[in-house]
């Protein structure tokens, strides 16, 4: 077993009924790492252009990286495929067990082809890979379907990722549920899961893992972990998690609300870390050897939803299924929350075409013809919940809805696309672009779509902290802007790489290359500097850009709503802002430039070379 990787690769195609064990050549790995560098490479080379998302001919990966399983806050399952709800290269992540389980078991990833004659799971045991009959399993929710698997295989040690109903019936969001109460989201890798008759994948592994150094490793994980538990920001996450960052988005006018139509929600305070640990949290989780704990068990405490129990209410899920749909009941999002995670769907998406919808319907753009009688309005949790569930059963008006709003906009039209909130598809996430320049930009570059994880410049925004220039960065101008998302775009791609979670930045040592770059050579024995695990970042970013070109992609997909562009934010600390086209593309040429593209958007010879990608143009 080399040091870091587990060394062993499975590739199935399910059409075949066919397994292959293999051996992952590590030589290859430094220039990418492993996990979202290695999938990046694995989609590119494998999947023919203009492959349809949902054929038996796409790939579906399961990886981890060669810090997962290892260190704290590294512990990441990476699904890549290429997306049904955008047609881009997707990639998503959830944490929990999963990950680290399929390493211990002996792989660095699972790829899945193919389609089953009838509906399956694969049970990874160690050595030993079967492919089972799941139609008994075929419509159940993901905690159904998680619990009898555990049942039928006499263990419930065991780690499963699946998918609910609205995987099934390949609803085009469809998420992969992990260990019952953590998601890989985004993008629809559920619904690639579902094309597939794939229900599930199952996994106990009983093997360790080589570290090159292991007292060095552990002299340094020691020390690490002290500072976890000292450190201000990371105990300010145990304390409040995700949700900590709700007062700070509605003070900066960033919260999402009535279909991003509003940047400040009137009941933020009832969303906020503070509200939830005093009325719904009932007891702090972690994921695999992480000592943040920021994952919090959540339980409807009154009214009609009490009892419904659920690991949140994460803050993107409080924007998007709270404030941006006008509800600002906990109680009603805790079953909101767990109801989505039941059907399968990622909550984003989910709450993203909701509001569109109220707003479609509040326009007159569709009718109670359109909604079976429902009248659609913001801050009525069971028109949410409805919806919901007609989404994950494609019922009604939820056929529509389940193919993305997107889609959904060419289809009703009347000038709906200007507030329809997505970038090439991918439905906006909880923090609004339109009071943040360089936010608008991250989305619009983000290699899957819009998406706050691919570049989060909000805080150096609001706060004025400095660029990668020196200087410190104004809000409402676009200087400084692209050279600071380029840097987040690699710093991320290269952490996504290794398999460590993106909130090991919530302390100081690792908001910067340098804390996973102390881990990687004790680790895996490799030396390797700052600059080099940023090139590693710049090198994938490159190779998926590449990929979305192949796909038809250009510089016209790298864009943004009307919303954003042109219309006024009506109130709030940045009422009266617009971005605007002009500024917005001269920021997006800069950008181009800067990261040694022309003007097209296209990686130039001389950047693909100095990053070794000379063979895929």
């Amino acid at each position: 077993m080399p040091n870091g990787f587990a060394g062993g690769t499975i590739d199935i195609d399910l059409t075949k009924d066919k397994i292959k064990k293999g051996r992952l050549n590590v030589s290859e790995m430094r220039g990418l790492i492993g996990g979202k560098g290695l999938g990046a490479k694995i989609l590119y080379e494998n999947l023919k252009q203009g492959t349809d998302p949902l054929s038996p001919s796409n790939i579906i990966l399961f990886l981890n990286g060669p810090l997962t399983g290892t260190s704290p806050a590294c512990n990441r399952l990476i699904v890549v495929t290429k997306s049904p709800l955008t047609g881009t290269f997707n990639d998503t992540y959830a944490g929990g067990q999963f990950g680290s389980e399929l390493k211990f078991a002996g792989y660095d990833y699972l790829s899945v082809t193919g389609k089953a004659a009838k509906p399956v799971y694969l049970w990874i045991n160690d050595d030993e890979i079967e492919i089972r009959d799941a139609k008994h399993l075929w419509g159940k929710d993901t905690h159904e379907t998680e619990l009898k698997i555990k049942e039928d295989l006499g263990d419930d040690r065991i780690r499963v990722a699946c998918i609910g109903p609205a995987g099934d019936n390949l609803v085009k969001y469809a998420h992969v549920n992990v260990d019952l109460y953590r998601q890989a989201a985004r993008g629809g890798a559920g619904t690639v899961m579902g094309s597939k008759n794939l229900k599930a994948v199952a996994v106990k592994g009983t093997g360790k893992m080589e570290l090159a150094d292991p007292k060095g490793y552990m002299d340094a994980i020691a020390e690490i972990t002290k500072i976890y538990m000292t450190d201000s920001g990371a105990q300010a996450f145990t304390q409040f998690a995700t949700a900590s960052a709700v007062n700070y988005a509605n003070l900066h006018g960033l919260f999402p609300t009535n279909n991003f139509y509003e940047e400040v929600f009137a009941d933020a305070e009832n969303l906020s870390g503070e509200a939830q640990r005093e009325k719904v949290w009932t007891r702090d989780t972690a994921c695999f050897a992480c000592p943040i704990r920021c994952s919090k068990m959540a339980e409807a405490k009154k009214g009609p939803y009490k009892g419904s129990v659920v690991e949140g209410i994460e803050y993107e899920t409080a924007a998007m299924m709270g404030s941006n749909l006008g509800i600002g009941d906990l109680d009603a999002l805790v079953y909101l929350n767990e109801l989505s995670d039941k059907l399968g769907l990622d909550t984003l998406s989910t709450g993203n075409a909701i509001g569109f919808a109220i707003e479609c319907y509040q326009k007159g753009i569709i009718t109670s013809k359109d909604t079976d009688g429902l009248e659609l309005k913001f801050g009525d949790p069971e028109v949410a919940i409805k919806l919901t569930k007609m989404i994950a059963h494609r019922e009604g008006i939820g056929d529509i809805l389940a193919d993305g709003v997107k889609e959904v906009a060419k289809a009703w039209n009347k000038g709906s696309e200007a507030f329809a909130m997505e970038v090439k598809g991918l439905e906006m996430p909880g923090w609004s672009p339109r009071g943040s320049p360089g936010q608008s930009l991250a989305y619009a570059t983000a290699d899957r779509g819009g998406c706050h994880q691919r570049g989060w410049p909000i805080a150096a925004e609001c706060e004025g902290l400095p660029s990668k220039l020196g200087e410190p960065l104004q809000r409402y101008t676009i200087e400084g802007k692209p050279e600071y998302v380029i840097n987040d775009q690699n710093f991320l791609s290269a952490t996504y790489a290794t398999g460590a979670c993106e909130f090991v930045r919530t302390i100081e040592l690792f908001s910067t290359a340098e804390g996973l770059v102390r881990l990687i050579p004790l680790v895996i024995g490799w030396d390797m500097t700052n600059d080099e695990f940023m090139k590693v970042g710049e090198r994938i970013w490159n190779l998926i850009r590449l990929f979305n070109l192949r796909e038809g992609f250009t510089r016209k997909d790298d864009t943004l709503p009307k919303r954003v562009l042109e219309e006024p934010i009506p109130s709030g600390p940045s009422k009266g802002f617009n971005l605007g086209q002009v500024q917005f593309e001269e920021m997006l040429s800069n950008y181009y430039k800067l990261r040694g593209w022309d003007k097209k958007g296209v990686p130039t010879k001389a950047k693909l070379d100095e990053l070794g990608l000379g063979q895929y143009r």
